[in-house]
């Protein structure tokens, strides 16, 4: 055992052997003396008291702050969409009533984050008899930060009552930035109240806007807001800095509000639009306003040597552009959709141009990269052919996209192999690698390490599901710091490009499939991201003797039916029960055929250790057992003394399913390793040696003696030795193993390495469960009216039951065939199967015919006893103990 192996000093050797300094099952981390002042306590204790005081003060800021020189504010509806909804708000906004006589005033819409103060000098640029009023959008600025919905489409709302407050009831709207969806929604509301629209630096349709996906950038800046949020929940702040809101109302505006109803409204606009765009925008690309002209072909596009932010650093160059603008639309020569040169109508009528996106601006980059970096986090491969999509889709360069990967892995992968080194095998207990690695597959990537050396590391890079297990013990094992670098990072140097480029490479002709067009890029990056992955996957398990076994064996399950999960089996029994349930008139009929059976007849969820408690007389045909519940330990040791009992014994859980959870057990070691594991009552059970069978029984209520309906022979699948091929080739260039190798592979995980002498029989499991291996044939030959009459007196012995199936173990067939030497072992309920249908000479269409006849008898039986008096359990109690049962586990 790699456990009892002690090292000295760890370090590669010439053959790349690795030596070990201390027992593997031991945990690396130095021990540390308790600290003479508790200081970590004192510290939070400090936090949580800067917090609190912090969240006191902070309760001053619901309160809109203090009107800025030049503000004026009014009291208008509170708004979630179009519609009020109880309450008032505060906003404060500026007027520069040059002219109150102005026929039209114009309305100026700021951006996200910011405020009506962003036109403070765009204002002062203005001379004549204009009218300009710019708002603090409520949640920003001197308005009140404390609202339902920072949508656009409720600023649109908010907009309109404030206007309807001032008594304007026509004006010209200029949008910057996010207020091109605030603009844009206020025309969709209220288009015979608006003179015109100007985009300025302004967003409108989806596709333009970050990655150009909806789903994608909603998730983006539900992240973005979650995490500020939580900073302002968990950051103590005094003084000044605790009146900022932290760009929280930015990310809100973004997260609450839906760019994908903008472009229709810019195809419904009918007036005057001017469209003002930077050359060098790095927030909103060029290519969104060239986008926006082409679905108004009323509107005048103008193309400025500026950038997004020219509003404020440089106004002086939009004056005159609106200035005209806005006299022409007042004049009634500006141009209008009904107006526009047919070519432009014309173009406005096609779909949107997608075959060459904007490159995106320096906050999309650094939103892309620090995303798949992040992702690889969770999933290295799954990354890097998302970020192969995304190549393909022309979004992002092959550089950019590799790049990304290749820094997230790299990072990654050191962090496992510190967590190892600092926290040792602990790291496999605590959250989150316990749930992505168990402690057997840290073992055998233990033992893999040090007998192959530090080529292991830069082998499991192309290896999938070795990754992490490897880089953790990696840590655990002390492997030098610099050899592990150099190794994994000389693999991921190799494979990321490969994985990246491969996947934009497979991954274009699979987007140009016309299925494929026009789908949501979430959408194209999720079926994309999966056919690639299994691809990758399959392309690599080529390259290896188990992995070209390993696809062989899913082959030949997908042939054998035998292998099918239950979901892929039982649908068409499912729908035969709904038809017995409409002929019964009962849904849940069938739960009545065992009135005695606790959990609906033993529908699911069912006590074990009930159960067989519930033989009254029959202790002769039933092994010893006990239920352990607490101080397990102590409970199975005076168990095994009172029944004098030695090992091996049977433990399992006293609650389960298709034999999860049990174990043969053959030493106190064992013992105490699983009790220790388990958690909640556990069955103790004399082991019973033999042949294991599976007798399904039913008895009709007017009959006197009950029938076996099904009888499986249990095989324990055997192996013979050749002397010259391992346990695990054995497995793997078996016929019927391989189809489930993966199953044979981790039960027999500690001797896979060894060679079976010419002849030696190994046996692969030990437990007569189909879904744990064991191999199940058609038993009925054996049917003896001897056998029938024992099981039927030890059925009776059980009083209310009626149909299930019987686990059987005796010395012998011929024992069975006499009825004699048995002993039960399990009794399961009206969900039990007659198991013999998966014998493999039993074809699909007469399972299916053994299923059906199996539930009408139930059927039968429930109706006879719901005829007595006996009530079925209720559909809505009969979902509880489904749901119950599901948490258990």
């Amino acid at each position: 055992m790699i456990s009892a192996i002690t090292r000295t000093r760890i370090k590669a050797g010439p053959a790349g052997a690795i030596l070990l300094t201390r027992p593997l099952d031991s945990d690396s981390s130095p021990p540390v003396r308790a600290p003479k002042w508790r200081w970590r306590q004192v510290v939070f204790a400090a936090y949580l008291l800067a917090l609190a005081v912090s969240h006191w003060q902070r309760r001053e800021s619901i309160e809109p702050p203090p009107l800025e020189p030049g503000q004026r504010a009014v009291t208008i509806p509170t708004v979630v969409n179009d519609r009020k909804v109880g309450g008032e708000i505060r906003l404060a906004y500026r007027d520069e009533p040059s002219d109150r006589n102005a026929p039209v005033p114009v309305v100026l819409i700021h951006g996200s984050p910011g405020d009506g103060a962003v036109f403070r000098l765009f204002i002062s640029k203005f001379e004549g008899p204009r009218r300009l009023l710019a708002p603090d959008l409520p949640g920003f600025g001197q308005s009140t930060n404390d609202i339902p919905d920072y949508s656009f489409r409720s600023h649109a709302g908010y907009a309109w009552e404030w206007l309807d407050k001032l008594g304007i009831t026509k004006v010209h709207l200029v949008g910057f930035s996010m207020g091109g969806g605030v603009v844009l929604h206020m025309a969709r509301t209220a288009p015979d109240r608006i003179a015109s629209i100007t985009m300025l630096s302004a967003i409108g349709v989806q596709e333009m806007e970050m990655v150009g996906d909806y789903e994608l950038n909603h998730i983006i800046h539900g992240a973005q807001y979650a995490g500020l949020k939580l900073l302002d929940l968990g950051l103590p702040r005094f003084g000044r800095w605790n009146r900022g809101d932290m760009g929280i109302a930015y990310a809100r505006n973004f997260y609450d509000s839906d760019q994908r109803p903008l472009r229709g409204i810019l195809e419904r606009y009918a007036g005057p639009m001017l469209i003002l765009h930077g050359t060098d925008d790095p927030l909103v690309p060029v290519e969104a306003a060239r986008e926006h002209a082409r679905l108004v072909p009323q509107s005048e596009l103008e193309i400025l040597p500026s950038n997004h932010f020219m509003v404020f650093e440089d106004p002086a160059p939009l004056v005159q552009p609106m200035h005209s603008f806005w006299n022409r639309v007042e004049a009634g020569t500006a141009t209008l959709r009904r107006t526009a040169l047919p070519d432009r109508i014309a173009q406005a009528a096609l779909p949107m141009d997608t075959r060459h996106w904007p490159k995106p601006g320096p906050v999309t980059l650094l939103v892309l990269f620090l995303g798949l970096a992040l992702g690889t986090f969770v999933s290295e491969d799954l990354a890097c052919i998302g970020a192969g999509v995304l190549v393909a889709e022309g979004r992002v360069d092959f550089v950019f996209a590799t790049s990304a990967c290749l820094i997230g892995i790299l990072v990654g992968d050191l962090l496992l192999f510190l967590a190892g080194r600092w926290i040792g095998r602990a790291a496999v207990r605590r959250a989150p690698l316990r749930w992505f690695l168990s402690e057997a597959s840290l073992q055998r990537a233990s033992e893999w390490l040090e007998r192959n050396g530090a080529t292991v590391i830069f082998v499991s890079r192309f290896t999938p599901g070795t990754r992490l297990p490897t880089y953790v013990a990696a840590g655990i094992l002390h492997t030098p710091f610099w050899k592990f670098a150099g190794y994994f990072a000389i693999a991921s140097i190799l494979w990321t490009p490969l994985l990246v480029g491969a996947s934009a490479g497979f991954g274009g002709p699979l987007l140009r499939f016309s299925a494929m067009v026009g789908l949501p890029l979430w959408i194209k990056l999720i079926l994309g991201g999966v056919a690639m992955l299994t691809l990758v996957r399959r392309a690599l398990a080529l390259t290896t003797y188990r992995g070209r076994r390993g696809l062989v064996g899913s082959w030949r399950r997908l042939r054998r039916w035998e292998f099918w999960p239950p979901w892929a089996v039982y649908p068409p029994v499912v729908v035969y029960i709904l038809w017995l349930a409409i002929r019964y008139r009962g849904a849940t009929l069938f739960t009545a055929s065992n009135p005695g059976m606790p959990a609906g007849g033993g529908f699911v969820g069912e006590s074990k250790s009930t159960i067989l408690s519930s033989f009254a007389g029959a202790q002769e045909w039933l092994p010893a057992f006990a239920l352990l519940t607490s101080e397990k330990i102590d409970q199975a040791t005076a168990f095994l003394k009172q029944h004098r009992l030695t090992f091996p014994v049977v433990l399992k859980p006293d609650v389960g399913q298709r034999g999860s959870g049990v174990a043969v057990v053959r030493s106190d070691a064992e013992l105490r390793d699983y009790l220790d594991r388990s958690s909640g009552p556990i069955i103790i059970q004399e082991y019973v040696p033999g042949v294991e069978y599976g007798v399904f029984y039913y008895r009709l209520a007017a009959e006197r003696a009950g029938h076996i309906f099904s009888i499986t022979e249990k095989r324990m699948p055997v192996l013979i030795g050749d002397g010259k091929r391992t346990l695990e080739r054995l497995i793997l260039g078996d016929d019927r193993a391989v189809c489930m190798a993966e199953l044979y592979l981790k039960k027999n995980h500690d001797h896979l390495a060894r060679v079976p002498a010419n002849g030696e029989p190994v046996q692969l499991v030990e437990l007569g469960t189909h879904a744990l291996g064991s191999i199940f044939l058609n038993g009925i030959a054996l049917r003896t009216p001897e056998l029938e009459q024992t099981i039927d007196r030890i059925a009776k012995t059980f009083d209310g039951f009626f149909f299930g199936r019987f686990d059987i173990r005796v010395p012998s067939a011929a024992d069975l065939r006499c009825g004699r030497n048995l002993k039960v072992v399990e009794l399961n309920g009206v969900t039990s199967e007659a198991t013999h249908i998966y014998d493999p000479a039993v074809p699909f269409w007469q399972a299916y015919r053994i299923l059906f006849a199996q539930w009408r008898i139930a059927f039968e039986i429930g109706a006879a006893k719901r005829a007595q008096g006996h009530q079925p359990v209720t559909l809505t109690a009969l979902l509880r103990m489904i749901i119950g049962f599901q948490k258990s586990q």
